[in-house]
This record gives structure tokens, C-alpha cells and sequence, in this order.
């Protein structure tokens, strides 16, 4: 009765992000256009920040219960599936162009937000202490540049408003369904996102998984979910900077905000073995980085995607083999 529970949790969960993904993008879209706003701030912010709600639902649950292992795996383990996964199996839908911003800012910026992680938790290397962690401190640094980057998307969102004056924005008419979309969205998403999370831990649980590659797996899978039906439906619709600006918001409001939430809530044991996954999102950023200048500038095309998707697959057997 348990397993058929578990199953039936991933079936409706997996129902729920998708209608939840496809409300989101369009109420996005609705509101991006009736306010002159770009669909790259509307991405890197209300998508980013809806589609990241199963991370922090599930990393304050675990902070909570001690569950490190999963708390960091989980944040790691999605930014990995986010560049791999999401945006190959969105290239495949549809090639993602970009802006010249996105090139040089969003995308360094979810670089730094990597890189800073990778300091702040080696307190064995870096200091020499006896162990490592995450503390409080570290998390109310990570909420700081979570600060910085949301003045920096308002501060976008304003130059494309001051440069839209001589353009009328259309009428209210509509704003209020789009927010309805937009709400409806985010609570499919979040719903859809933890019920695939529960089923898929009790599932995994039974088989006798590791905390570490649970987190790593599994639950950064299932809550990666709503970021792939998001930046899939997005690439499907051609809203190509929405599917972007989905992924990589979603990457900085994971580190920044999600890890920095749960370490103010309890400090995050590290483990020096982490470190393989902290490279592996640093590798991921770059390739995506340097995909920008092959084939077409400032684009990811299909043939990239597939390569991501193939890297991801790698990635995979090897966390298999490691255990």
C-alpha cells in the first residue's frame, strides 16, 4: 500500500508541475509585455524564484532535521541538472539565443555564486580547522549576495522601463489573470515538486540510498522538475530568454538564497568529498559559458544540448559508480 502510495505521489506530481510550468511561463509572458519588462528579468526573478520553491521547501525540511546530506546535495546536484538537463533538453526543443548581458553578466554571476560556495565551506582546507561547514555566518553572506542580485534584477527592470517612456504599455486588462496564472503556477510547481520529492525518497529510501547521493540524485531530479517543465515549455512557446533566465536565475537563488536559508536555520556540515560536486557545477557553468562562442555567438543550439545531455548521462554513472 506504502509503494503504491509513493508511485501515485510521483504520477500526480509529475501532473501537477507540468500545468503549473505552463500557467507560470504564461502569466510571466502576460506580465513581462504589459509592463515593457523583459522577458530575461521576468525569468532571472518571478520564474527563477517559483521554480526554486521545492529546493528551499526541501532543504528547510532537512535543515530542520539534520539532514545535511540531502540539504547540500539537493542545491548542487540542481544547479548540475539545470545546465546539463534543462537547458540540453530545451536546446533540443528549441536553440536558446541570448542576450550580450546574459553572456557576460547572469551567466558569470551563477559562476561567482559557485566559486563563493566553494570557499566559504572549506574551512579544512583553506583555514586548516578540523572540519568544515556551512554556518550561520557563511549563510547570512550568501543572503547578502542574494541582495545584490535582486538589486541588480530591479535595477535592469527599471533601464528597460526608463528606456520603454516614449512607448505606451498597454492596458491593465489581462494583469490580473496573469497573476492568477502566475500564483497558480507557483502552487502546482511547489505541490508537484514535494510530492515527487516524498514519493521519490520513500522509494529511494527502501533501496538503501545514501543521504549525500539521494540528494545528489533523486531529490535534485524531482526538484529540478519544475525548472525543466518551466524552461521546456518556455523553449517550446520560443520564449528562449525566459528558459534562460529560468535556469540561471534558478542556479543563484539555489546557492544564494536556498543554502543561505538553511544555514541560518542550522549550520551544514561539509564533507571534503563535496568538493567533486562543487567542480562539477563549476565545470558545468563553464561549458555553458564557452557554448556561447561556438557554432552560433550568444547561442545554445541543438547539437550543444544533446552534448549537455550526454555529459549529464556521464555524470550520473559516475555518481553511480562512486556510491
Amino acid at each position: 500500500m506504502e509503494a503504491f502510495l509513493s508511485y501515485a505521489l510521483l504520477i500526480i506530481g509529475i501532473i501537477l508541475i507540468v500545468k503549473g510550468a505552463d500557467f507560470l511561463v504564461n502569466g510571466a509572458s502576460i506580465i513581462a509585455r504589459r509592463l515593457n519588462i523583459s522577458d530575461l528579468v521576468i525569468g532571472l526573478t518571478v520564474v527563477a524564484f517559483g521554480t526554486s520553491m521545492p529546493e528551499l521547501f526541501v532543504n528547510i525540511v532537512a535543515s530542520f532535521n539534520g539532514n545535511t546530506g540531502i540539504a547540500i546535495g539537493n542545491v548542487l546536484g540542481s544547479n548540475i541538472a539545470n545546465i546539463l538537463l534543462i537547458l540540453g533538453i530545451s536546446a533540443l526543443i528549441y536553440p536558446l539565443s541570448v542576450s550580450r548581458g546574459m553572456v557576460w553578466r547572469e551567466i558569470p554571476f551563477s559562476l561567482l555564486a559557485v566559486v563563493v560556495l566553494a570557499v566559504l565551506a572549506n574551512d579544512h582546507l583553506i583555514d586548516g580547522l578540523a572540519y568544515s561547514d556551512i554556518s550561520r555566518s557563511d549563510g547570512l553572506t550568501f543572503l547578502m549576495f542574494f541582495v545584490i542580485f535582486l538589486y541588480y534584477s530591479a535595477s535592469i527592470a527599471r533601464a528597460e522601463v526608463r528606456s520603454e517612456n516614449n512607448v505606451p504599455v498597454g492596458p491593465s486588462k489581462g494583469i490580473m489573470q496573469a497573476v492568477f496564472l502566475v500564483i497558480g503556477g507557483l502552487v502546482g510547481l511547489s505541490l508537484g515538486g514535494k510530492w515527487i520529492v516524498d514519493g521519490a525518497v520513500h522509494i529511494a529510501m527502501e533501496s538503501g540510498m545514501s543521504e549525500a547521493f539521494l540528494g545528489l540524485t533523486i531529490v535534485a531530479v524531482g526538484t529540478s522538475l519544475p525548472e525543466l517543465a518551466t524552461s521546456a515549455m518556455a523553449a517550446y512557446r520560443k520564449n528562449v530568454e525566459i528558459a534562460v533566465g529560468n535556469v540561471v536565475g534558478s542556479n543563484i537563488f539555489n546557492i544564494f538564497f536556498v543554502l543561505g536559508i538553511s544555514a541560518v536555520i542550522k549550520p551544514l556540515p561539509f564533507q571534503t568529498a563535496s568538493n567533486m560536486d562543487i567542480g562539477m557545477v563549476v565545470l558545468a557553468s563553464l561549458i555553458l559559458f564557452i557554448a556561447m562562442f561556438t557554432g552560433r555567438r550568444r547561442s545554445l543550439d541543438r547539437w550543444e544540448g544533446a552534448l549537455l545531455i550526454t555529459g549529464y548521462a556521464v555524470y550520473l554513472g559516475f555518481l553511480i559508480t562512486r556510491g
